[in-house]
Protein backbone atom coordinates (compact mmCIF):
# COMPACT_ATOMS: atom_id res chain seq x y z
CA UNK A 1 0.00 0.00 0.00
CA UNK A 2 1.93 3.00 -1.29
CA UNK A 3 -0.40 5.56 0.34
CA UNK A 4 1.21 4.70 3.67
CA UNK A 5 4.73 5.53 2.48
CA UNK A 6 5.80 8.87 3.92
CA UNK A 7 9.12 10.69 4.19
CA UNK A 8 10.97 10.26 7.48
CA UNK A 9 11.40 13.91 8.38
CA UNK A 10 13.06 12.96 11.68
CA UNK A 11 15.88 11.42 9.63
CA UNK A 12 16.24 14.55 7.49
CA UNK A 13 14.08 13.49 4.55
CA UNK A 14 12.24 16.32 2.82
CA UNK A 15 8.54 16.47 3.80
CA UNK A 16 5.91 15.80 1.16
CA UNK A 17 4.64 19.01 -0.41
CA UNK A 18 1.47 19.53 -2.45
CA UNK A 19 1.20 19.78 -6.20
CA UNK A 20 -1.02 22.76 -6.95
CA UNK A 21 -3.11 23.25 -10.07
CA UNK A 22 -1.21 25.69 -12.27
CA UNK A 23 -4.24 26.80 -14.27
CA UNK A 24 -6.10 28.19 -11.22
CA UNK A 25 -5.25 30.50 -8.39
CA UNK A 26 -6.32 29.95 -4.79
CA UNK A 27 -9.97 29.06 -4.43
CA UNK A 28 -12.65 31.28 -2.99
CA UNK A 29 -16.26 30.85 -1.96
CA UNK A 30 -17.03 34.39 -3.20
CA UNK A 31 -18.01 33.24 -6.70
CA UNK A 32 -20.00 30.10 -5.89
CA UNK A 33 -23.28 30.12 -7.79
CA UNK A 34 -25.34 27.01 -8.53
CA UNK A 35 -28.88 25.71 -8.30
CA UNK A 36 -29.92 22.79 -6.14
CA UNK A 37 -33.08 20.87 -5.40
CA UNK A 38 -31.76 19.82 -1.99
CA UNK A 39 -32.75 21.31 1.35
CA UNK A 40 -30.86 24.52 2.25
CA UNK A 41 -30.35 26.51 5.45
CA UNK A 42 -29.47 30.19 5.67
CA UNK A 43 -26.15 31.06 7.37
CA UNK A 44 -24.38 34.26 8.42
CA UNK A 45 -20.59 33.62 8.51
CA UNK A 46 -20.15 32.55 4.90
CA UNK A 47 -19.75 34.10 1.43
CA UNK A 48 -22.28 31.49 0.39
CA UNK A 49 -25.59 32.53 1.95
CA UNK A 50 -26.97 29.00 2.23
CA UNK A 51 -25.73 25.60 3.33
CA UNK A 52 -26.80 22.79 0.99
CA UNK A 53 -27.70 19.76 3.07
CA UNK A 54 -26.77 16.23 2.04
CA UNK A 55 -28.61 14.80 5.07
CA UNK A 56 -32.00 15.32 6.70
CA UNK A 57 -30.69 16.83 9.96
CA UNK A 58 -27.00 16.08 10.64
CA UNK A 59 -25.29 18.67 8.42
CA UNK A 60 -27.86 21.38 9.18
CA UNK A 61 -27.21 20.95 12.90
CA UNK A 62 -23.44 20.99 12.35
CA UNK A 63 -23.72 24.11 10.16
CA UNK A 64 -25.69 25.92 12.87
CA UNK A 65 -23.06 25.07 15.51
CA UNK A 66 -20.24 26.19 13.21
CA UNK A 67 -22.05 29.39 12.18
CA UNK A 68 -22.66 30.43 15.81
CA UNK A 69 -19.36 29.33 17.37
CA UNK A 70 -17.19 32.20 18.73
CA UNK A 71 -13.92 30.68 17.38
CA UNK A 72 -15.17 30.66 13.78
CA UNK A 73 -14.30 33.59 11.52
CA UNK A 74 -16.04 32.18 8.42
CA UNK A 75 -16.99 28.84 6.89
CA UNK A 76 -18.47 27.23 3.84
CA UNK A 77 -20.23 23.96 3.11
CA UNK A 78 -18.17 22.22 0.46
CA UNK A 79 -20.84 22.14 -2.23
CA UNK A 80 -20.12 23.55 -5.67
CA UNK A 81 -16.64 24.74 -4.64
CA UNK A 82 -14.47 22.27 -6.50
CA UNK A 83 -12.47 21.52 -3.33
CA UNK A 84 -11.49 17.87 -3.32
CA UNK A 85 -8.79 15.74 -1.73
CA UNK A 86 -7.43 13.04 -4.05
CA UNK A 87 -7.09 9.44 -2.88
CA UNK A 88 -6.54 5.99 -4.34
CA UNK A 89 -8.89 3.06 -3.81
CA UNK A 90 -8.23 -0.28 -5.47
CA UNK A 91 -5.60 1.44 -7.60
CA UNK A 92 -8.11 3.95 -9.00
CA UNK A 93 -7.99 7.72 -8.32
CA UNK A 94 -10.99 9.27 -6.57
CA UNK A 95 -11.88 12.62 -5.01
CA UNK A 96 -12.95 13.04 -1.39
CA UNK A 97 -15.18 16.09 -0.81
CA UNK A 98 -15.14 16.88 2.93
CA UNK A 99 -18.22 18.62 4.32
CA UNK A 100 -16.98 21.96 5.69
CA UNK A 101 -14.04 24.35 5.32
CA UNK A 102 -13.74 26.65 8.33
CA UNK A 103 -11.51 29.70 8.83
CA UNK A 104 -10.76 30.00 12.54
CA UNK A 105 -10.29 33.29 14.39
CA UNK A 106 -6.76 34.13 15.46
CA UNK A 107 -3.57 35.95 14.60
CA UNK A 108 -2.66 33.83 11.58
CA UNK A 109 -4.50 32.03 8.81
CA UNK A 110 -5.88 28.87 10.42
CA UNK A 111 -8.27 26.54 8.69
CA UNK A 112 -10.17 23.43 9.66
CA UNK A 113 -11.53 20.85 7.27
CA UNK A 114 -14.42 19.23 9.13
CA UNK A 115 -16.15 16.04 8.07
CA UNK A 116 -19.47 14.98 9.57
CA UNK A 117 -19.60 11.27 9.02
CA UNK A 118 -22.08 8.48 9.30
CA UNK A 119 -21.19 5.01 8.05
CA UNK A 120 -18.68 5.02 5.19
CA UNK A 121 -16.79 1.88 4.18
CA UNK A 122 -13.98 4.11 2.82
CA UNK A 123 -13.70 6.20 5.98
CA UNK A 124 -10.16 5.15 6.90
CA UNK A 125 -8.89 5.74 3.36
CA UNK A 126 -10.45 9.22 3.21
CA UNK A 127 -9.16 10.19 6.66
CA UNK A 128 -5.65 9.08 5.69
CA UNK A 129 -5.86 11.09 2.44
CA UNK A 130 -7.06 14.19 4.31
CA UNK A 131 -4.30 13.91 6.90
CA UNK A 132 -1.71 13.51 4.15
CA UNK A 133 -3.15 16.55 2.31
CA UNK A 134 -3.05 18.67 5.48
CA UNK A 135 0.54 17.61 6.24
CA UNK A 136 1.65 18.49 2.71
CA UNK A 137 -0.06 21.90 2.67
CA UNK A 138 1.32 22.71 6.13
CA UNK A 139 4.83 21.68 5.00
CA UNK A 140 4.57 24.11 2.09
CA UNK A 141 3.38 26.85 4.47
CA UNK A 142 2.11 29.34 1.88
CA UNK A 143 -1.62 28.78 2.55
CA UNK A 144 -1.75 29.13 6.32
CA UNK A 145 -2.07 26.32 8.84
CA UNK A 146 -4.61 23.56 8.24
CA UNK A 147 -6.20 20.90 10.44
CA UNK A 148 -8.55 18.06 9.64
CA UNK A 149 -11.10 16.51 11.95
CA UNK A 150 -13.98 14.09 11.64
CA UNK A 151 -17.00 13.91 13.93
CA UNK A 152 -19.52 11.12 14.34
CA UNK A 153 -22.03 13.01 16.51
CA UNK A 154 -23.45 16.53 16.39
CA UNK A 155 -22.35 17.09 20.00
CA UNK A 156 -18.71 16.61 18.99
CA UNK A 157 -18.70 19.64 16.65
CA UNK A 158 -18.45 22.16 19.49
CA UNK A 159 -15.63 20.31 21.26
CA UNK A 160 -13.64 20.13 17.99
CA UNK A 161 -14.13 23.86 17.39
CA UNK A 162 -13.15 24.62 20.99
CA UNK A 163 -9.89 22.71 20.53
CA UNK A 164 -8.74 24.54 17.40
Amino acid sequence: MVEGIKPDTTAGEVPEIPRYETSRGPGSSAEVDFHTGRDVREVVRSHVNYVVADTKKWEQSAAYLIDTHPNVEAFVKNAGLGFAIPYLHNGQPHDYLPDFIIRMKGKSDRYLILETKGFDPLRDIKVQAAQRWVAAVNSDGTLGHWNYDIVDRVGDVVSVLNSK
